[in-house]
């Protein structure tokens, strides 16, 4: 599914009438990266799609809108496009095709290790479980611990952001809806 992101991006910069050049300039990304994320030949990470959520606000997330009902997707070990936080501390496996409408990702993330220095909000609604270990969800200030078993669904207009304080790997799965960077 690379392609259809790439192929949405540069659809996207074309309707905003934006060169390369510009968009690189307007998210402090190179046009290398863009260029290859156009292509199909890179994906973008959370940090990229943040960056291009700055110029393009809401509408980014037509980078992942497929054309037509969504088609049925099975989701293979090996075959998943993979993604990580934007400090790298979270890898994610992305399980569902980019459709604009939900995104599940499988995320780990090592102990001691958050999600981001700082929490920060989007438009969307967010639901984890975590798998394995144990979660720390910081919401507004608050914070929650979710544990095996156990799942946490909130709005994400409020400034949130997971961590891992215990001593083992933590695994989990996100539903994001609708799918934001």
């Amino acid at each position: 599914m690379i392609g259809d992101v790439g192929g949405n991006l540069r659809e996207l910069r074309a309707q905003s009438g934006m060169s390369l050049r510009e968009l690189a300039a307007a998210t402090g990304l190179s046009a290398t990266l863009l260029s290859q994320v156009e292509r199909g030949i890179s994906e973008p990470s959370l940090k990229t799609l943040r960056a291009l959520s700055s110029v393009f606000g809401d509408a980014v997330s037509s980078l992942f809108a497929s054309p037509g009902p969504v088609p049925i997707h099975v989701s293979r070990p090996g075959e998943r496009s993979r993604i990580s936080s934007p400090a790298g501390r979270i890898q994610y496996e992305r399980l569902t095709p980019n459709n604009g409408q939900i995104e599940v990702l499988r995320g780990s993330l090592q102990p001691g290790d958050w999600s981001s220095d700082e929490a920060w909000a989007h438009e969307a609604i967010e639901c984890v479980y975590v798998d394995r270990g144990r979660l720390e969800v910081e919401v507004e200030g608050q914070r929650f611990e979710v544990r095996t078993g156990e799942s946490i669904t909130f709005s994400s207009r409020q400034p949130h952001r997971y961590g891992n304080t215990s001593e083992d790997v933590t695994t989990f799965l996100l539903s994001v809806s609708p799918p934001t960077p």
